[in-house]
């Protein structure tokens, strides 16, 4: 059992100085000539740009790459005298055979993350797949610079970068809205302010636009553009329970979200928009725990169990925004500060949190794993 967790631990250190030296190839300058020639050698198909250019970004960036594998990976080896880290250094030399082999021309079968063709999968988690990785030569080359275990861009903040993203956040007017508008911008992302209240200035040069609940359809043509949708606008009745609250409630926290969900998830139609487009819905902790107010609770794990359900078929990342109190119109008792968790909830995006929990409550960070989880499950077997 030891050996086999060494030699495990042998291949994720393979993995870490292989990210390491990536890194290095964009900010250390003796490396970055020769790993420019890794980019230059795709195009946005990621087809080749020229044989030519292929092996030579193979025999000076891959090659180089591979050896600095082999040799921290086998000098540990002989300094700890444990043999099974040996197995870190074969699986080294096979990237340096590969790559020894393509730079001659005597295998021009690429790796997985570079395979030509349309992106049928949205970006893994955990692993680097190639929409992943296509961010990384396409979206922000000083982001995704993980090859395989994508452990080091979550460390860095770099598993999503936000430079240059057009956002479009709704409820835009309100306490969340606007400090999640400073945050983003602070970011380099390109806002778009998204307000049912005509009269409001939005601070900064920010777009601002305004529409109406129930009309959301409206909204197409300008959500075509938009690289990020964060749905945060909601309303909270408190006690009131008349069939006037229960209609309104309902229709602003779970029905008009569902519709500029929908409305936002049909514009992924592109390969690229599979790696770039991405949904963030603020569904609350109320999912989990009591928010007493009864009506709240029940809309927002509405719209709540329906993202769940899109989960399963949606064409790009969808994250869920489940935070606590914070001080808002709508909860002026709130203990968390606005500002504070906006920048805690793009932190942990950009560390690629699905489920971006932010709360004084340490229950709902153990429960809304298990029921999203089982809720998850409960509806891919049961549906289709």
């Amino acid at each position: 059992m030891t050996q086999a967790t060494l030699a495990i631990f042998s291949i994720i250190l393979a993995e870490l100085v292989r990210d390491l030296y990536h890194l290095a190839g964009h900010y250390w300058k003796p490396l970055q000539s020769l790993h420019n020639l890794h980019h230059k050698a795709y195009r946005r198909d990621l087809t080749m740009t020229s044989l030519e250019m292929y092996c030579r970004a193979q025999l000076y960036n891959d090659v180089p790459e591979a050896l600095v594998m082999a040799g921290i990976t086998g000098l540990v080896a002989l300094i700890s005298q444990q043999y099974a880290l040996v197995v870190g250094v074969l699986y080294s030399f096979g990237f340096l055979i590969t790559a020894l082999a393509r730079s001659q021309q005597l295998l021009l079968q690429t790796d997985l993350t570079h395979k030509p063709g349309d992106l049928i999968e949205i970006p893994s988690q955990w692993t680097v797949n190639r929409t992943y990785h296509w961010r990384h030569h396409f979206d922000q080359g000083n982001a995704y610079f993980c090859g395989h275990f994508t452990f080091v861009d979550k460390a860095l903040g770099t598993a999503l970068s936000l430079k240059g993203k057009v956002v479009a956040v709704t409820g835009a007017s309100g306490s969340m809205g606007r400090s999640l508008i400073a945050e983003l911008t602070k970011q380099g992302a390109r806002v778009v302010a998204l307000t049912s209240s005509p009269d409001v200035t939005i601070p900064g040069t920010v777009e601002t636009l305004t529409w109406r609940l129930g009309a959301e359809s409206e909204l197409s043509d300008r959500l075509r553009t938009v690289d990020i949708l964060i749905i945060n606008h909601g309303i909270n009745v408190h006690g009131d329970r008349t069939p006037e609250a229960i209609q309104k409630s309902f229709e602003v926290n779970a029905i008009s979200a569902w519709k500029l969900a929908e409305s936002f998830l049909e514009t992924v139609q592109k390969s690229e928009h599979r790696a770039i487009k991405e949904l963030w819905i603020n569904t609350s902790e109320a999912e989990v725990s009591p928010a007493f107010s009864p009506l709240y609770e029940l809309s927002k794990r509405a719209i709540g169990d329906l993202i769940t359900l899109r989960r399963l078929d949606a064409p790009c990342v969808i994250r869920k925004l489940i935070l606590g109190p914070f001080k808002s119109n709508l909860n002026p008792i709130g203990v968390m500060s606005p500002n504070w968790v906006a920048w805690a909830i793009v932190a942990l995006a950009k560390r690629d949190f699905r489920d971006i929990i932010v709360t004084i409550n340490p229950i709902t960070y153990i429960a809304f794993p298990i029921k999203e989880f089982f809720k998850s499950l409960y509806f891919r077997l049961f549906t289709r």
